[in-house]
């Protein structure tokens, strides 16, 4: 590859918030943007056999694996370090371990290279994709449902986000990994619970649909795991065990009452933000659990019905991913932010900082 030209930007990303160790590098002419590289290592057999993300681990698997994205990202964008112009991290929120990980890491590449840096808000990351992918223009609404995190997002600009609802316990991707447990599906959850769902009576059992009684956008999933609970539990006692039917039954179910909640309350921020009359209105749903394609059918009906533009980015982009966060530190550094070795990491750091903060802390990382 040639060697680029004074107009061109070239940033390196790293992303280690929660079980993926990532690392991209991204590239613009100010036009058009280029993703050279986008490598996710992830960590899933070595949390399997835990039901669930362990901080201590995940933290040390970092730490092993950072440097290793990072040689591979260059190596597939056939560039080294010092053709990076600069060089964004997450800095949070998520486990703190696997944060500090990857801001000490890039603290360590600014100082060698010479080269600025920028700490990046990952749910910033998510929040922003949209403008990667489509280009969309602010503002629009953004639904950012994943396995630590959900809320409603007004993106007004690239440092500025309202707060329209969110999750006050468990995150909709934590509820479908819990349900798997205690299904014995395996990890991780999301897609095991779809593929039993497809096989599966989703009104066999009444599941509740938690805060549909509340005009908010507030949601809450703590309950409906319990009742999934109550459901295993009572087929156990009367039969003495669960057939392959009552699993696919159960899954269905739950997956119905989650993807009712989700279309309703999305229903409501969306009349909020069109109630701003944005000239072209585009809702975006970004996340791991946006990959369920019955969730994600239930809100582009949403968004049609409203007359909003439906966006979600690939797959690839809408779990945790490295380029995302090269692309929010490419927008903050447009507006002059750099950050020095001062940078420290965050658990805990909401986009909206006049909200008052959600309630809970989720297995999967702090509510924002």
């Amino acid at each position: 590859m040639t060697n680029h030209t004074a107009a061109t930007l070239t940033v390196l990303g790293l992303e280690s918030s929660c079980d993926d160790t990532a690392a991209a590098v991204l590239r613009t002419d100010g036009s058009s943007v280029d993703i050279l590289s986008n490598i996710v290592l992830g960590q899933q057999e070595l949390h399997a056999g835990f039901g669930g993300v362990v901080p201590e681990i995940a933290a040390r698997a970092h730490a092993e694996k950072l440097d290793l994205a990072v040689e591979a990202a260059l190596k597939h964008a056939a560039l080294d370090l010092s053709q990076i112009d600069a060089i964004a991290v997450t800095a949070g929120p998520g486990l703190i371990g696997g944060v500090m990980a990857g801001v000490m890491l890039a603290k360590g590449l600014a100082a060698a290279t010479g080269k600025p840096m920028v700490g990046v808000n990952h749910l910033a990351g998510h929040a922003l994709t949209p403008r990667l992918t489509d280009g969309i223009a602010f503002p629009y609404l953004m639904l950012l449902v994943s396995g630590g995190h959900c809320q409603f997002l007004l993106v007004d600009g690239v440092d500025d986000f309202t707060r329209l609802g969110g999750t006050i316990d468990d995150a909709p991707g934590e509820a479908f990994d819990k349900v798997a447990k205690l299904l014995g599906l395996g990890q991780p959850g999301g897609p095991l619970v779809e593929a039993e769902a497809r096989m599966g009576d989703p009104e066999r059992f009444a599941l509740p649909r938690p805060l549909l009684d509340r005009p908010d956008c507030d949601m809450s999933f703590s309950g409906l795991k319990t009742a999934v609970l109550r459901a295993r539990d009572g087929l156990v006692a009367a039969q003495g065990g669960l057939y392959a039917q009552d699993r696919a039954d159960i899954c269905a179910s739950f997956q119905a009452a989650m993807t009712d909640v989700l279309a309703e309350k999305t229903r409501r921020a969306l009349k909020l933000y069109m109630d701003r009359a944005p000239q072209a209105p585009v809702l975006a749903v970004a996340g791991g659990v946006a990959a369920n394609q019955s969730i994600r059918a239930a809100l582009e009906r949403v968004g049609q019905a409203a007359g909003a533009r439906f966006l979600a980015p690939p797959l690839k982009l809408c779990t945790d991913n490295a380029a995302m966060i090269a692309w929010a530190g490419l927008e903050r550094m447009r507006m002059g932010a750099r950050d020095d070795l001062t940078l420290a990491a965050r658990p805990r750091w909401p986009l909206d900082t006049t909200s008052a903060p959600m309630l809970g802390a989720g297995k999967k990382g702090a509510k924002a």
